[in-house]
């Protein structure tokens, strides 16, 4: 038997020379203009290593040694856990690992597209959605519950996650004083997140070059607890990245250059998962779009963290469209394919609609089918000498046929896709079934989905206990 020869479909946008010269531009910029830092303690932070002339008020210039620093002290991989304490993955090494939310304000109906405020339930639905799909490998924070009060809404779209799922978590906390708590919930329920890591926190600066007093300051508690955290700017070209791509990717990268650089000032070799979320902005409609221009920045991110040797975040496509559309869609394949193909390590916001403000249901369900796909075109397929079969093909002669073949009964169900939402049909087929459109089809399977969700045994005993700690946290806060 020859060794396996795996053909591997592979996407790069950069040269080693392009990689160098965005590095030193980044770093350029870090050194000469700086970045803005809000918080006290994050200046003080900088101030210890580089010293007062570095830090003129709040504007902190950041020189290339300490930048190399922090990208040799920060680890090249991170691994993640369940919430029962199972390995799930290892961010820093392919395949793509995805995840359905995030923070959502509006929830899209599967059934009749109604959007309506996002409410707990929406939370506890979609989580259990994300728990059930097989290709989905995280949760983010799906939604921004609207049914209860500010002060609160953190704390419980947490519990509805860290309850209805046990895949790994990414949190997104919108009130930076509710942070601790956040943790200190799940630490409660779940035990010490120092010794089962099934979450990561994800923060982000505020494009142009602003590291912001809630960005730091999680920043500051994550990293004390020990946690890994994801650190993503936002930009959108011409508003507030340059309107070129290049020079996008070069401001967006220097950001996160100096997010590096605090992670490992406030502990060195803290676990960091860096990335961009690179948007155009249609001028006429005054909106962020998600374009060509978003695919390649997405992808050209994630080669400088793999230059680098750094976990890598990128985009999910997420938002475009209204609902499970053929926007969506084509969207989704674009974004999936290009992220297997690249060197995205993480594209953890999966099933968006209008900019990300409507979690649909049935776009992440339908995500999760493109997901399913495009990881087989970046499985690529074997061309030892065995699996080409030159002797089978002697042997069948012209004008021969390989549907009696041994080698194709034995593979014949593994060469081909199988989808749990659309049948093959050729054109008869389809007349026969009633003309079935896809998108009912669609609706359907996510149906079934929500109806019989895959729910963890003890997502009730957690309700109770999170509810006791959110009565008596918030009781607390309270009388202080």
């Amino acid at each position: 038997m020859s060794d396996r020869v795996t053909v591997s479909p592979r996407l790069s946008v950069l040269t080693e020379e392009q990689i160098a010269r965005i590095h030193s531009a980044s770093v350029e910029l870090l050194s000469s203009r700086g970045v803005r830092v809000d918080s006290e303690r994050a200046v003080e932070t900088f101030e210890k290593a580089l010293g007062k002339t570095a830090v003129d008020g709040r504007r902190v210039c950041l020189s290339a040694e300490l930048v190399e620093w922090a990208i040799e002290a920060a680890p090249s991989t991170i691994d993640l856990y369940s919430r029962s304490g199972d390995p799930a993955f290892r961010l820093g090494e392919q395949p793509t690992r995805f995840g359905i939310g995030v923070t959502n304000l509006f929830f899209q109906d599967p059934a009749s597209d109604e959007i309506t405020p996002f409410h707990r339930d929406h939370m506890r639905t979609s989580v259990r959605l994300g728990n059930s799909l097989c290709n989905i490998d995280l949760v983010s924070t799906v939604g921004v519950p609207q049914d209860v009060a500010p002060d609160q809404a953190d704390l419980y779209a947490t519990l509805e996650m860290a309850a209805n799922t046990t895949k790994p978590l990414v949190i997104l906390v919108s009130e930076p004083e509710l942070f601790p708590w956040v943790l200190d919930m799940l630490d409660h329920l779940c035990g010490d997140l120092r010794s089962n890591p099934f979450v990561i926190p994800y923060v982000n600066p505020v494009t142009p070059l602003i590291i912001n007093r809630g960005t730091s300051d999680k920043m500051l508690v994550a990293v004390q607890r020990g946690l890994p955290l994801i650190y993503s700017s936002y930009g959108m070209a011409g508003v507030s990245t340059p309107i070129t791509p290049a020079g996008s990717l070069i401001l967006l990268n220097a950001e996160l250059l100096a997010g590096l650089a605090l992670s490992q000032l406030i502990a060195e070799g803290t676990p960091v998962v860096l990335g961009i979320l690179p948007m155009a902005f249609d001028m006429k409609a005054m909106a962020p779009v998600f374009d060509a221009s978003s695919v390649l920045l997405n992808v050209a991110c994630a080669e400088m963290m793999a230059h680098y040797g750094l976990p890598h975040v990128g985009t999910s496509g997420s938002g475009a469209g209204w609902g499970a559309d053929v926007l969506a869609a084509g969207v989704m394949w674009a974004n999936h394919l290009s992220s297997v193909l690249g060197q995205v390590d993480m594209c953890p916001f999966v099933g968006s609609s209008f900019g990300s403000m409507a979690f649909s249901p049935h776009a992440a369900v339908y995500a999760d089918e493109v997901i399913a796909r495009v990881r087989r075109v970046a499985r690529g397929f074997d061309c030892s000498e065995e699996t080409i079969g030159l002797a089978e093909m002697k042997l069948v002669g012209p004008g021969g046929d390989f549907l009696s073949s041994d080698r194709t009964f034995e593979l014949f169900r593994e060469a081909t896709f199988n989808s749990d939402i659309f049948p093959v049909l050729d054109l008869d087929g389809w007349l026969e079934a009633g003309s079935p459109d896809a998108i009912d089809l669609l609706r359907r399977r996510t149906r079934r989905l929500l109806e019989h969700p895959l729910v963890p045994a003890d997502h009730g005993e957690l309700l109770e206990e999170g509810e006791a700690f959110i009565s008596s946290t918030v009781r607390r806060s309270r009388v202080g």
